[in-house]
């Protein structure tokens, strides 16, 4: 029994002795985890290097564009071939993807051998060769009755400028044919495919084996968007955020980047742990000073590295008594596949000593374990080195998309990931311990990067088609310089009619008077009062105004909500609580006891009889108050007041708040004779010359009009732009048919469109993988405010993707860009209306006013215009378009209605006081 426990020690310690003999010898190439982070964190600056359109010529990391901007989503079907160029032996595959929904993938496949002499030979050839594969393959499985699309994966380095083209920028993996670097190898093809005869194929997309395995896993698992490679060669890719891209026009999206980073280190940026052996390995390789990365993890060169360093530990006696064989000698006799071998868990030992037969060495069981410890350090560090670039890539998208952890799928491929027994379990133990916040999941490519290929191809068929689905769905929102033009010359006429005692009854456009008949002239002064009614905000200020060289205007204000059950109450309820809202104000001001002259903004339709008269004619933005429509709003409130009985108001003025808008701005610009609200609703008003306004008295001066325009189309004149989209919406609202073009512009139902639209792009299967959640079903969950932040210049797709989510929307990055489309397509087309109105309007001023040129100021209040990122720029295009005789300038209504309302019953007091 002690002398089986003293033989085991003596083997563990043999062992240990040959272990620590190799550690030392080879002490260069193991890598603790600080200089796999340094050699992480140089890796991320080549790629940065590489995007960077003043650094790519000069980056040895060449961070190809591939032009593949979406990953799988399931929904894609068909049949297409593939081709699959990248070794020793060249694939055709052809690739049937299920119609019925279960993400069924069949496959037929054929390997054709490629000859040394066509590899080294002439490019023509080399193509030939692909394409007299290619149709023996069709006339194999019967295949060519119809026009095929195919995907051709070709693992070499490739500049593309798009899906279906790519020039050659250098051979690898001892590839040498002539004539094919910078050309187009997609074109190359092609011309072969015709010269060889009797195909028909259509070449959709040019795919890197590294894409072709991430797209091959991503079709099976949509979280997978790095695709890596160790194999032959080595290399990676991943899903870039394309605003990151600057070789590529354009930023709204992803793009798969092929890094090719087998070219890392190129520039010397890794000589400090680059070893002797390896220096020797590129020196008698085909492209010395190349590929200096991919010599020190791939296939191609590990067994060759092994080889090396056996004959030096040999010549140094450290292994086979100093006796090298012939075989230990001659390049290329120890291959990778035999490290594979040697590592293997309980037979690797055994296998070790019969290589080393093969290869005519004689050796003792100590070789043996130093050999199988050289091959485990050489493949460590292979595992280690991909590891510490893998991790720099996944850093990358985490913090691209300004994540705390990032949960992903990295689609594996090559024979060295496949078939060595340990590399997957290493390199998957280093990337967690590199970078603990990525939970990272690894998923070997079951079917190899020609399946990739076709799934590239299927891809890019599916976006072709939806692409022309949603183009056709949103060119119904498109208006043409015609339409346009039209609608202009349709809001004209019912301007006239709405003016006209003998069509105002039936004018769509009502025309309202307000009863004020000046801007402010900068004399007014004094102390006043101010309601703000319009929304479910309801505001008290006071307001004072002083004139004079010093003239100015302080406000001190508190803002009340309106809850939806007062609002859709009784009227005498949404009085009450008005008056309930003033009573606390005057209190918090200390005003009880004070009787100031009040101006009440009320953004509603109404019939003015004078400037403190004003009869509802309908309620909008939500309100349904019952007993208010046909009533004076003035008396309404009077009573409300009585009843309270704890003060009294002397109210002046009730007014639109687009006429205090006007106001406002008139105050502080006198050429401002146009207010123009953009907001949760949308109206005009504009000095109209008494003596077009035939409802009422009098020829002489000018009298505010508030058009009510958001009645527009009523009539049915818009129906040749109206969508079914916008249709639904006004179905779904509480005054059906009615304020027609306000559903079209406003925001209160801008994004009730947006929804409308989302629903149907969904049930089309073209939008959130098909599926309609509960909130998108919702209405009025897609508020306008979220168009303003999704179409922000700012906003990166991520952030479109985090609001669509907290809708409940779970999006792509695909989705999101549709999405933002839709919205710019949607809130693109108000502004465009709300400018051919704008147009009617300044165009029927100077046309009033005899004039060739009219140069005109439009006060502006209202969170689209102010709030959206682009509304005000394609309104003003819109109304120097179509009003050319016009020279508008639009000012931003700083301080809101109320003061308009403040001003008007100023200004009033003052008319008063002047008559």
């Amino acid at each position: 029994m002690l002398a089986v426990h003293l033989l085991s020690f003596y083997f563990s310690k043999l062992q240990e002795d040959q272990i620590k003999k190799v550690d030392r010898f080879l002490y260069s190439m193991r890598l603790n985890d600080d200089q796999l982070q340094d050699i992480s964190a140089r890796f991320r600056a080549e790629m940065e290097r590489g995007l960077s359109a003043e650094s790519n010529e000069t980056a040895t990391v060449k961070m190809l564009p591939t032009h593949v901007c979406s990953t799988p989503d399931g929904s894609e079907k068909g049949e297409f071939l593939a081709l699959d160029l990248g070794g020793s032996r060249f694939k055709v595959l052809q690739v049937k993807v299920s119609e019925d929904g279960k993400r069924k993938v069949e496959m037929e496949s054929h390997t054709y051998p490629i000859p040394a002499e066509v590899i080294n030979g002439r490019g023509t050839d080399l193509f030939r060769h692909v394409a007299e594969s290619l149709k023996d393959f069709m006339q194999r499985n019967h295949i060519n009755h119809r026009k095929n699309p195919l995907g051709f994966t070709f693992s070499f380095p490739c500049r593309q400028s798009k899906l279906d083209e790519g020039v050659l920028l250098s051979w690898s993996k001892n590839y040498k044919a002539r004539g094919v670097q910078g050309m187009d190898v997609v074109e190359s093809l092609r011309q072969a495919i015709d010269t060889v005869g009797g195909m028909d194929v259509d070449v959709l997309a040019l795919v890197n084996d590294t894409v072709g395995t991430m797209m091959t896993c991503g079709y099976d698992d949509q979280h997978c968007e790095v695709g890596v490679i160790v194999g032959t060669g080595t290399n990676a890719c991943y899903m870039e955020e394309l605003r990151h891209i600057d070789l590529v026009e354009g930023d709204e999206g992803r793009m798969c980047i092929n890094t090719e980073w087998g070219a890392f280190g190129d520039d010397g940026a890794l000589d400090d742990f680059i070893t002797d052996f390896d220096r020797e390995i590129d020196a008698a390789s085909s492209n010395p000073g190349k590929q200096l990365f991919e010599k020190m993890i791939s296939g191609l060169y590990m067994g060759e590295l092994v080889r090396i360093i056996l004959l030096k530990m040999t010549k140094e006696g450290l292994l086979f008594e100093g006796r090298a064989s012939d075989a230990l000698r001659t390049k290329g006799k120890f291959q990778t596949k035999h490290i594979a071998l040697i590592e293997k868990y309980k037979e690797g030992l055994r296998n070790t000593r019969e290589i080393l037969v093969e290869l005519g060495l004689s050796p003792s069981e100590d070789d043996c374990i130093a050999v199988q410890h050289i091959c485990t350090i050489i493949s460590f560090r292979s595992a280690n080195l991909c590891a510490a670039a893998l991790a720099a890539i996944l850093t990358r998208i985490r913090q691209n998309r300004k994540f705390k952890s990032l949960r992903t799928t990295v689609g594996m491929d090559g024979t060295v990931y496949r078939t060595h027994p340990q590399y997957p379990k290493r390199l998957h133990k280093v990337v967690r311990r590199l970078v603990p916040e990525c939970h990272v999941r690894f998923v070997l490519s079951e079917s190899g990067s020609g399946k990739g290929a076709a799934m590239v191809t299927a891809v890019a068929q599916r976006l072709v088609a939806q692409r022309q689905e949603i183009r056709e769905t949103l060119a119904t929102f498109t208006l043409s310089l015609e339409q346009l033009q039209g609608l202009r010359d349709k809001m004209r006429v019912e301007l006239e009619r709405g003016l006209r005692k003998e069509t105002h009854s039936t004018a769509s456009v009502k025309m309202l008077p307000t009863y004020v008949y000046s801007i402010p002239n900068g004399t007014e002064s004094g102390k006043f009062l101010a309601l703000d009614l319009g929304g479910t905000n309801f505001r008290v200020l006071v307001v004072k105004i002083r004139s004079g060289l010093r003239r100015s205007v302080r406000m001190y204000n508190k803002i009340y909500a309106i809850p939806m059950e007062i609002m859709q109450g009784t009227g005498e309820e949404l009085f009450d609580h008005i008056v309930q809202c003033i009573s606390d104000f005057l209190d918090y001001m200390g005003m009880k006891n004070t009787c100031l002259p009040l101006g009440f903004t009320f953004s509603f339709p109404c019939r003015q009889t004078g400037i403190d008269k004003g009869t509802l004619v309908c309620w909008t933005k939500g309100f349904k108050a019952t007993d208010c429509e046909g009533n004076d709003v003035v008396d309404m409130l009077r009573e409300a007041i009585k009843r309270r009985n704890e003060f009294d108001l002397d109210i002046v003025a009730v007014v639109n708040d687009t006429v205090g808008t006007m106001m406002t701005c008139a105050y502080e610009d006198p050429k401002c004779e146009i207010g123009l609200i953009a907001g949760t609703g949308s109206n005009v008003c504009y000095m109209e010359e008494m003596r077009n306004i035939e409802i009422v008295e009098g020829d002489e001066g000018q009298m505010c009009v508030n058009t009510e325009w958001g009645g527009f189309g009523e009539n049915d004149c818009m129906e040749d732009i109206r969508t079914k989209f916008d249709r639904e919406v006004d179905e779904g609202s509480l005054n059906v048919g009615k304020q027609k073009f306000e559903k079209m512009t406003s925001g209160m139902y801008l994004g009730e469109i947006v929804r409308q639209i989302l629903i149907n792009l969904t049930r089309r299967g073209l939008l959130f993988r098909g599926h309609i959640t509960e909130s998108l079903k919702t209405r009025g969950i897609f508020e306008t405010k979220f168009l303003s932040q999704i179409e922000s210049d700012r906003l990166a797709l991520l952030q479109v993707r985090s609001i669509l989510q907290h809708l409940g929307l779970d999006s792509t990055c695909d989705d999101s860009i549709i999405v933002k489309e839709v919205c710019g397509t949607v809130s693109r087309r108000a502004a465009q209306l709300c400018g051919a109105g704008m147009a009617a309007i300044v165009d029927k001023i100077r046309e009033n006013r005899g004039l060739n040129h009219l140069d005109i100021t439009v006060g502006v209040d209202g969170t689209l215009y102010k709030l959206h990122p682009h509304f005000s720029r394609i309104l003003k295009e819109t109304v120097r378009l179509l009003a050319p005789r016009c020279d508008v300038t639009f000012v931003l209504s700083e301080d809101g209605s109320g003061k308009g309302a403040a001003l008007i019953t100023a200004v009033a007091r003052r008319f008063c006081a002047e008559t």
